[in-house]
């Protein structure tokens, strides 16, 4: 498979080519991912170890976990990464930086963000339900966390510009909703069918001095808004910053994107023992299309094998259809925007068009630490079909009062899917508020 990066009308005072082509040959899938598939993966517990290796999911030093990961970029942007490679854990870890990093989290979003005991959903699931309400912060998602970190990680590194890609347009909000803080020009790739479906946030955007540039190519979602922004960083490669929103992308974007993701996990932890007593739950719940906020949730508990670890991705009209965007269900290994990961793809390696009803999950690849985790068995991923994450919706907002995110409502969907004992503890995370869904819920309605 060769793989084209057209960059076209590019205005920088360097000179780039206007035409960058990068062979990248289909990386076959293995016998570990070759088996047979159910409607979803369930692995006998194969990590009933002690915490040995207390590096088992976390990334190596060449950007991978496990067999996937690494960055796979254009030789444009290779001084790019390289730099970041080599500075972010530095900065991330200065003094300076976590002391500016915390306060805005406390005083400007608003964390920590409350663990909320769900009691009537708790009852009709005979569990101890608790939420993590992400969709409680400032913007209304997790996505703030990751771009308050990243914005602030390219003033240190002297960059004077931010582009960055959405698809539900929360990404695209927290964007630019700290760049207008910090006084930065803002561009945000959005794909033309996202626009329409999230009006709300892409008026948000504009109205935070935001330029939303809209995206004609593909199936003008996440994918093409996501290629989009490569290109452009590959015009700009000197100045501008590209802020990253899942945990996708060349090495080290997943890193970046967990740890700035990972206070999610790190507040559970507090609040999980003030509420039960306990240090860990016996669930712990996210939805993942790329993966931030499942991988937020997840961090701090990833060699704990007390905590099941349960995600929901996009099934769309179902993991086994044209009509998807279940890539743990239904791809297979290869290259997407800069990683090895498991993508939809043609059995010679052309990209499928991803398909479903939240715009956030509408992604034909997935981060490359929840494809490892899904290959070793230490996370279980339920396909949510869109008609199950309507009808969870519905049913958290009537039981709970609180109207999630579609992609929130599609872990809310796997509820009813596992037996739960009375004593289990299970922490779910609502990763944002279903304010811009609220079209979406209106037409499909019928559903619930």
């Amino acid at each position: 498979m060769v793989a084209e990066l057209r960059i076209k009308n590019c205005e920088s005072s360097q000179s780039y080519p206007k035409l960058i082509t990068i062979n990248i040959y289909k990386i076959q899938q293995g016998p570990a991912l070759s088996q047979s598939r159910s409607l979803f993966f369930i692995h006998k517990n194969i990590l009933q170890q002690n915490t040995k290796n207390m590096d088992t999911y976390k990334i190596s030093e060449n950007g991978y976990y496990g067999d996937f990961g690494g960055a796979y970029v254009p030789e444009v942007l290779y001084k790019c990464i390289e730099e970041l490679k080599h500075a972010y854990i530095g900065l991330l870890e200065s003094d300076d930086f976590q002391k500016e990093y915390r306060a805005l989290l406390k005083d400007y979003v608003g964390r920590p963000s409350p663990l909320y005991e769900a009691k009537r959903l708790s009852n009709k699931y005979n569990a101890r339900i608790l939420l993590k309400r992400e969709d409680l912060n400032h913007t209304g998602a997790h996505k703030i966390n990751n771009a308050i970190g990243q914005v602030l990680l390219a003033k240190q590194m002297g960059k004077t510009r931010i582009i960055a890609e959405t698809g539900a347009g929360q990404h695209g909000v927290a964007t630019a909703t700290v760049c207008a803080l910090m006084n930065m020009p803002c561009t945000i790739y959005m794909g033309e069918t996202d626009i329409q479906r999230q009006m709300p946030n892409v008026e948000r955007m504009k109205m935070l001095g935001a330029t939303v540039s809209s995206v004609t190519s593909g199936n003008m979602t996440l994918k093409d808004a996501v290629n989009e922004a490569i290109r452009d960083w590959c015009c700009h490669p000197k100045d501008t910053f590209y802020v990253m929103g899942s945990a996708v992308g060349p090495h080290p974007y997943p890193d970046i994107v967990a740890r700035l993701q990972s206070i999610i996990s790190e507040e559970i932890k507090v609040q999980l023992h003030d509420k039960t007593g306990k240090d860990h739950p016996d669930y712990l719940m996210a939805c993942v299309g790329g993966g931030s906020n499942a991988i937020g949730t997840f961090y701090f508990y990833l060699e704990d094998t007390r905590v099941k670890l349960i995600a929901a991705e996009a099934g769309g009209q179902g993991w086994n259809t044209p009509f998807t965007a279940a890539t743990i269900h239904s791809g297979s290994v290869g290259i997407l925007h800069g990683s090895k990961t498991l993508v939809l793809q043609t059995a010679d390696g052309q990209v499928k068009e991803p398909f479903s009803i939240s715009a956030g999950l509408d992604y034909p690849g997935i981060g490359p630490v929840h494809a490892h985790l899904a290959q070793t068995g230490r996370a279980q991923v339920y396909s949510i079909n869109d008609d199950e994450a309507v009808r969870a919706a519905y049913e958290l907002t009537r039981l709970e009062g609180i109207i999630p995110a579609l992609e929130s409502a599609h872990i809310l969907a796997v509820l009813p899917k596992i037996k739960f004992k009375k004593s289990d503890v299970v922490v779910l995370t609502v990763s944002g508020r279903g304010d811009k869904d609220m079209q979406t819920f209106f037409k499909y309605r019928d559903y619930a």
